[in-house]
């Protein structure tokens, strides 16, 4: 590993100053961990539920097993875990289409909508076989420095208002992501205006960084991706759904077809990997928030401005830096390639994404292509080219990949 000895000093001075925040993280990780164990003994989950099935899958005793954990874990009434979601934005996508209809209203309560989120809404046009295709109305609430506009969500909401949709995690953008003290009061607040609205909260990136979930705070229904936190980078594919039941039952009418819903999907994955994930998640996701801990020190030290800050309360494992120019970022994301254990030898390159406006870098040398559990970063390559850090699933490949990028920035120099 060659290393500049200056990169190697701030290594040491990071970690030596990080301790504590990491013993927080660790703390968490081990709470989440007991709430997992209670829900896999209560559930009594056992060697039987494993086994793959085919076709229909009716009767598929590890699926319904499967969610009843998450349900039990997350605090929902029913909950959808299917290989078959083909990423978090089908999931969200899926609860969308589920739930609302013609003439209905969704207002995102978190600003602009994530990139992938834009072409499901119809956010500037109507993309074929978006929402504002199929006459679904659309709003929105711009944040104020960062933060939910408490006070202007009563001048959004209208009667024609069927659901809020907040976004936990920062996108691409330079926020900072929704602590569940936030994501409560917003939920409060909604339902106080209107009772019947829906809270639906994009979780992607969220779960097991805190010891609750929205939907144990006040969320009616969420959804993520199974090759993000809560597939401890394990699960080969997949999402979820949780919430109330009638809300979680209209989804699966969007999944397979209505008067069908849950009752079909084969598990052609072996059921294993995502309970052995799910089991193992807490501790992976602490995995991650560490690294982005130490990257959010190391960078910030070199001169750059990171969101969050080391010390900064996490609400997902994102860890944002701004590099300033296309450069820096090609250079950053080709150092993490470098230390990764898959496709080490690759250089990425910025290309048109489906589903993105401007051109995409990625380093993701992981196990399951794609996977953001899995030590990774990208970003459009557009100004001030912030660069997205994400998972790790040791603390130690973390470290070094993130030394990795420093040295590929300061290589840039010479």
């Amino acid at each position: 590993m060659a290393f500049s000895q200056k990169i190697v000093d701030l290594k040491k001075e990071v970690l030596a100053q990080s301790q504590e925040l990491f013993a927080h993280v660790d703390a968490i990780a081990e709470e989440n961990t007991l709430k997992v164990l209670d829900a896999m003994r209560e559930c009594k989950v056992s060697d039987a539920h494993f086994n793959t099935t085919s076709g229909y899958a009716y009767d598929d005793i590890g699926r319904s097993k499967l969610e009843e954990l998450y349900a039990n874990i997350f605090g929902a009434e029913r909950a959808l875990v299917r290989t078959q979601f083909v990423s978090g934005t089908h999931a969200l996508a899926t609860v969308l289409f589920g739930i609302l209809r013609p003439g209905d209203e969704l207002v995102s309560l978190t600003g602009k909508p994530y990139d992938t989120m834009q072409t499901v809404i119809g956010y500037d046009n109507p993309s074929p076989g978006s929402l504002k295709e199929f006459g679904v109305l659309y709003n929105e609430l711009p944040m104020i420095e960062g933060k939910v506009d408490m006070e202007g969500i009563k001048n959004v909401i209208t009667d024609k208002t069927k659901m809020v949709e907040i976004q936990r995690s920062r996108g691409y953008s330079m926020r900072n992501p929704l602590s569940i003290a936030d994501i409560k009061a917003i939920c409060a607040e909604v339902h106080r205006l209107k009772p019947d609205c829906i809270c639906f909260v994009d979780n992607c990136y969220g779960e097991f960084v805190d010891t609750l979930e929205p939907t144990q705070v006040g969320a009616d229904i969420m959804a993520g991706s199974l090759i993000k936190n809560p597939g401890g980078g394990i699960a080969p594919t997949g999402g979820y759904i949780v919430g109330r039941d009638k809300l979680v039952e209209l989804a699966s009418y969007r999944l397979t077809a209505p008067g069908m819903g849950d009752e079909l999907g084969a598990s052609l994955a072996n059921n294993r990997l995502l309970f052995q994930g799910l089991f193992l998640a807490p501790h992976v996701v602490a995995q991650s928030i560490k690294g982005a801990i130490f990257a959010a020190g190391m960078f910030a030290r070199l001169g750059y401005k990171t969101l969050p800050l080391p010390t900064d309360v996490r609400g997902d494992i994102i860890q944002a830096i701004e590099l300033g120019s296309a450069e820096k970022m090609v250079a950053f994301c080709g150092g993490i390639q470098k230390y990764s254990p898959v496709d080490s030898y690759a250089a990425p390159e910025p290309w048109d994404m489906p589903g993105y406006a401007d051109k995409i870098i990625m380093a993701a040398g992981t196990f399951v292509q794609g996977a953001s559990i899995e030590f990774s970063a990208d970003g459009p390559m557009r100004e001030p080219y912030n660069v997205y850090l994400q998972g790790g699933l040791t603390f130690e490949h973390a470290v070094i990949g993130i030394m990795g990028a420093a040295q590929a920035i300061e290589d840039l120099n010479r």
